[in-house]
């Protein structure tokens, strides 16, 4: 039997105490803007890249979009579906790997937030094959908006100091951050306690991404538009210029 990866034990018996993190706390500025660039176009298909709780795809499936939430963690989507069910949303939420999603053109578009999927996986190659996944599962004109982490933060701030910053008691906390400039990989160790009560130490790895990077790989996939914005929690605009203040990056890409 394989060993799990980090970032399949992360989020193992992890949906409710996830939906109590600060990250998670911005769904409906996040979704008011998604809202917007679809021009509030309800015929759309619209999947959604690393769902977990489901937190997007529910509060869009209420506004009478057609969502569906894709995710690796079925402790993630058991949560998601119970959240859906006590709305009376019949949503359709499936356990498939981002890296080897099945669909060939069938959504106008694609949202991937708060790090869905990518960039937690082991190589730039496994990230890039989510791209690809998710490029391929849109339709021609599909747009693609996804946020990721910001390669220019962590050459001006410490990523330790800013989680740390940013975390609220009963949170998960991270701590030896250890930022490669070679590979643009922070290292640390992530310390939280799941749903049951168990204590859980993880030893994780995220890839941080420079604009050029995303840029480039998307326009290899044939992306005719790439636009970068610096993302705030819950306030997702086109107005906020990325800058190295910005921890996260939104990205928005045309095919």
């Amino acid at each position: 039997m394989r060993e799990k990866k980090w970032y399949e034990s992360l989020f193992e018996d992890y949906g409710e105490k996830y939906d109590n993190e600060v990250f998670t706390q911005g769904t409906l500025g996040e979704c008011d803007f998604i809202e917007f660039e679809l021009n509030a176009d309800k015929s759309l298909k619209i999947l959604d890249v690393g769902c977990g709780t489901g937190r997007h795809t529910i509060e869009l499936s209420k506004r009478g979009y057609c969502v569906t939430g894709i995710d690796l963690s079925e402790t993630q989507l058991s949560r998601a579906r119970g959240k859906a069910e006590r709305e009376n949303l019949k949503i359709n939420f499936v356990q498939l790997d981002a890296r080897n999603l099945p669909f060939d053109k069938e959504f106008d578009a694609a949202m991937m937030l708060c790090e869905g999927g990518f960039p937690l996986m082991e190589t730039d190659e496994m990230n890039f094959e989510i791209l690809k996944r998710v490029t391929k599962s849109l339709r021609d004109d599909g747009k693609f908006i996804f946020t990721t982490l910001n390669g220019l933060f962590p050459l001006y701030h410490s990523v330790e100091e800013f989680c740390a910053s940013t975390t609220e008691g009963g949170n998960a906390t991270y701590r030896s951050n250890t930022f490669d400039l070679m590979t643009f990989r922070d290292h640390n160790i992530t310390e939280f306690e799941d749903d049951m009560g168990n204590k859980k130490i993880l030893n994780c790895d995220e890839r941080y991404y420079v604009p050029s990077e995303i840029s480039w790989l998307l326009k290899s996939l044939g992306y005719r538009k790439v636009e970068i914005f610096g993302a705030k929690l819950g306030e997702f605009s086109r107005n906020h210029q990325l800058t190295t203040e910005d921890f996260e990056m939104l990205v928005i890409a045309v095919k």
